[in-house]
């Protein structure tokens, strides 16, 4: 009983972890994941490097997104498109 009590802080800090560390990006990882497949031609999309375009096209052999901008068409990796700047973007006026 006396190691159990020993090593009780430790499995503590490491549930703390967990719950407010660990669960969260994994979460935030999932959406990312489920945000990037639900893609579709014509969406708004805004790059994690702050490119804003439109959805032309997909490559699914290089699991790429073909964006159109107002200076052309650029090809980018399906992880470069931020799904917290593209939810804003798409959000009606009203609520920004």
């Amino acid at each position: 009983m006396d190691q159990i009590q020993q090593f009780l802080p430790f499995i503590l800090i490491f549930v703390v972890m967990y719950f407010f560390m660990i669960r969260p990006q994994m979460q935030k990882a999932k959406k990312e994941k489920k945000f990037a497949e639900e893609l579709k031609k014509g969406d708004r999309v805004v790059t994690k490097s702050g490119l804003h375009g439109k959805v032309f096209d997909f490559s699914e052999k290089n699991n790429a997104v073909i964006i159109e901008t107002g200076s052309g068409k650029l090809t980018y990796d399906k992880s470069a498109i931020s799904l917290e700047m593209s939810q804003k973007l798409n959000q009606p006026a009203d609520k920004k």
